[in-house]
């Protein structure tokens, strides 16, 4: 069986199990500002949020290929535009985290370089772009589970287990539009 996990988040997963999100970096994140603290390193969060900044270009380009492609039928297709709004949405925090944190945030790539890097041209049908998402979706999920165990804070870690549920969310809407069953085995998001 093929890992489903892209590189780049796998990449992510590793990294964000050995370094910490600040309490302010997921204050800020998850739209609890009141929950931001001057905890943890900086520079850590910031080299986390730029790989997870690049992860979220990366989200949005799939979609943007996707809705262009004429792949998608109508229903799925506005249920592929809300999806990359709200990976907008979070490229939008991600980007102003960053930067308030005295950091650069990654530039984006060019649409063309994300075709290349997902290999949109074996996109053939709707199937194969909901397939693409699906996979995407499953990282982001378990990106943010990952980095669940690094917090102190109850509430942190609750409030990454929220992010966790809005990928989730995404990730079951995707594999039912495809016909997949609901993992049979306990435990499917976060291995």
């Amino acid at each position: 069986m093929t890992n489903l996990v892209p590189l780049a988040r796998r990449q992510f997963l590793s990294q964000s199990t050995s370094l910490t999100l600040s309490a302010a970096t997921v204050g800020v994140l998850a739209g609890a500002p009141r929950l931001a603290r001057a905890e943890g390193d900086p520079a850590k969060d910031t080299t986390i949020l730029n790989v997870a900044l690049g992860l979220e270009y990366e989200a949005i380009a799939a979609y943007q290929l996707g809705a262009q492609s004429g792949l998608l039928q109508k229903p799925v297709l506005e249920t592929a535009v809300l999806f990359q709004s709200h990976h907008k949405g979070h490229r939008d925090a991600l980007a102003a985290t960053i930067q308030k944190m005295g950091g650069t945030p990654v530039a984006e790539k060019s649409l063309d370089d994300y075709a290349k890097a997902l290999n949109a041209g074996m996109l053939k049908n709707q199937a194969d772009v909901l397939a693409l998402a699906t996979r995407l979706e499953l990282g982001a999920t378990n990106a943010y589970l990952g980095v669940i165990p690094s917090f102190r804070d109850p509430a942190l870690a609750k409030i990454a287990g929220r992010l966790a549920a809005d990928e989730t969310m995404h990730w079951t809407v995707l594999a039912s539009s495809l016909g997949r069953p609901l993992p049979a085995a306990p435990l499917y998001f976060g291995a």
